[in-house]
C-alpha cells in the first residue's frame, strides 16, 4: 500500500498543469528569444521590360554606333536570394491562461544574389547576349504586434496560431548588371531605396515547457511585406525605370524560441 501511495503521489505531482505552467498567465509578462531561417516563397524583387538602346558606344567604346534591345524579365526573390536568417526579440502580456498580445522586433538578412535577368538582342549579329543581375543583400527590420491563442490546458505542450501586423524597414538595394559577351557592366547601381512598408503574417506552433517559468517554441508562418521604392537613378536612362517598381516579398519563417514567464 505504501508503494502504490508513493506512485500515485508522484503520478499526481507529474500531470499537476502547476507543475510545469509555463507559458501566458493573466497580466504576465514574458520574453523570448528566436532564431531561424526565412525561406523566399514569391514576390518580384523586380519586374521585366523591353527597352531598346539605340548605340551601345557609351556602355563599351569599342560597339559605338551598334543597336541593341534590352529584354528584361521579371525575378523573384526566391529565385535570386537563398534563405535568410531571422533573429529578434518578443514581449508578449497574457490576456488569460489562452491568449496573449505580443510585440516583436526581428532582423532578417541574406547573402547577395546573383541570376541571368534576360538578354540583349543584337540585330548586327541577329543574336542575344545572357544579361546578368547581382543584387546586394536583402536586410530589413521588423516591428509588429499580434495576438496568440493556444490550445489544451497549461502545463501540457501545447499547440497555438497567431497574428501579427506591423512595418519592415528594408536597407537599399544596389545592382550590377553585366552583358560579359560584349564586356559591359554597370556595377553596384542603386535599385531600390532604403524603406518602411507594410508587413503582416500568420503562424503556427508549439510551445513545450521545460520548467515553471520557461519554455521552447517552435513555430513556423507566412510573412508578407509589401513593394519597395525602386531608384532610377542609373537604371532610369537605359529605359528600366518600370523594372524596380516592385518589390514585395513572401516568405515562410521557421524558428525556434527560449521563452521566459516573469
Amino acid at each position: 500500500m505504501k508503494k502504490l501511495s508513493i506512485v500515485a503521489a508522484l503520478s499526481l505531482a507529474l500531470a499537476s498543469p502547476a507543475a510545469l505552467a509555463a507559458g501566458p498567465q493573466p497580466g504576465k509578462l514574458s520574453l523570448s528569444v528566436f532564431g531561424g531561417i526565412d525561406a523566399p516563397a514569391s514576390g518580384d524583387v523586380h519586374d521585366g521590360a523591353i527597352a531598346p538602346v539605340p548605340d551601345l558606344g557609351p556602355l563599351n567604346p569599342a560597339l559605338a554606333g551598334v543597336s541593341a534591345e534590352l529584354r528584361i524579365q521579371s525575378r523573384g526573390h526566391d529565385e535570386i536570394y537563398d534563405l535568410a536568417t531571422g533573429y529578434g526579440l518578443e514581449f508578449a502580456y497574457g490576456l488569460s491562461d489562452r491568449s496573449e498580445v505580443f510585440g516583436q522586433l526581428r532582423y532578417t538578412e541574406t547573402d547577395d544574389g546573383t541570376v541571368q535577368v534576360g538578354g540583349a538582342f543584337v540585330p548586327a549579329l541577329n543574336t542575344e547576349l545572357p544579361v546578368y543581375g547581382t543584387f546586394s543583400k536583402y536586410k530589413a527590420l521588423t516591428v509588429e504586434v499580434g495576438y496568440r491563442h493556444y490550445f489544451m490546458q497549461p502545463g501540457a505542450t501545447r499547440p497555438f496560431i497567431a497574428g501579427r501586423l506591423g512595418a519592415t524597414q528594408t536597407d537599399d538595394i544596389r545592382a550590377t548588371f553585366e552583358i560579359p559577351d560584349a564586356a559591359i557592366a554597370i556595377e553596384n547601381v542603386p535599385f531600390t531605396e532604403k524603406k518602411w512598408a507594410a508587413s503582416a503574417g500568420v503562424d503556427v506552433g508549439v510551445l513545450i515547457p521545460v520548467g515553471e517559468r520557461f519554455s521552447i517554441t517552435a513555430q513556423a508562418g507566412v510573412r508578407y511585406v509589401a513593394d519597395l521604392e525602386g531608384d532610377d537613378s542609373a537604371i532610369g536612362g537605359l529605359g528600366l525605370g518600370s523594372i524596380n517598381d516592385t518589390g514585395s516579398r513572401v516568405s515562410v519563417p521557421v524558428s525556434v524560441a527560449a521563452r521566459f514567464d516573469f
